[in-house]
């Protein structure tokens, strides 16, 4: 009788002990599977600005005469040049998307001759020697793209009234370009009858592109 009861005991307690087990075992498998897969990825993409020496980040013009692309690519000093420099740094595998901006401002509405369609802009890369430090041709601004054409891959301002001088895209640890804007009227433009400013506005704008 004894004996059956140890028996009994013993069984139970090997049942007792293969459902401990089981479970346990059940539980890690679950534990395992739902880990698996839900860790949080975290991609740092740095960073995109601009530098400049001047008191403002563009160019004014004031009582300009029309010219042509051989002066105006020739064109020295204050008013004339923007110069600055674009430092982009990145980390991870990530890609920045970036856009330099040319943002008329709001007061030259007003003018009458000098506008949009007039001023001519001329974008060198100070850094690209072997192709003559050309960037872009000279161009009249209202031929150039719109900034919407940009705004989603880059977060410039989904507009037409700002244009695109560059746009294009950073990768690996640290970018610096240094670049140079001219401006003047077109040379086919109606010299102005009045005093008329126009003043433009250099921006940058950058994103990292999705992953």
């Amino acid at each position: 009788m004894k004996d059956n009861n140890s028996k009994q005991v013993l069984l139970s307690v090997l049942g007792v002990a293969i459902l401990v087990v089981a479970v346990v075992g059940v539980s890690f498998a679950a534990f395992s599977y739902t880990d698996t897969g839900t860790q949080v990825n975290t991609i740092t993409t740095g960073s995109i600005t601009m530098s400049y020496s001047e008191d403002t980040n563009g160019i004014n013009l004031t009582d300009a005469l029309p010219m042509t692309d051989v002066q105006g690519k020739a064109l020295t000093g204050e008013d004339n040049v923007f110069d600055f420099t674009i430092t982009a740094s990145v980390t991870g595998n990530a890609t920045i998307n970036y856009a330099i901006i040319a943002a008329p401002e709001d007061d030259n509405a007003s003018n009458t001759f000098v506008t949009d369609s007039t001023v001519k802009v001329y974008l060198t890369d100070q850094e690209d020697t072997a192709t003559g430090n050309t960037s872009t041709n000279p161009v009249k601004l209202n031929t150039l793209p719109a900034s919407s054409t940009v705004s989603a891959t880059t977060g410039a301002p989904n507009t037409s009234d700002d244009y695109v001088l560059k746009n294009g895209t950073y990768s690996g640890s640290s970018n610096t370009d240094s670049y140079r804007l001219r401006m003047w009227i077109a040379d086919d433009a109606t010299a102005p009858t009045t005093s008329e400013t126009y003043k433009l506005r250099v921006r940058v704008y950058g994103q990292a592109d999705a992953q």
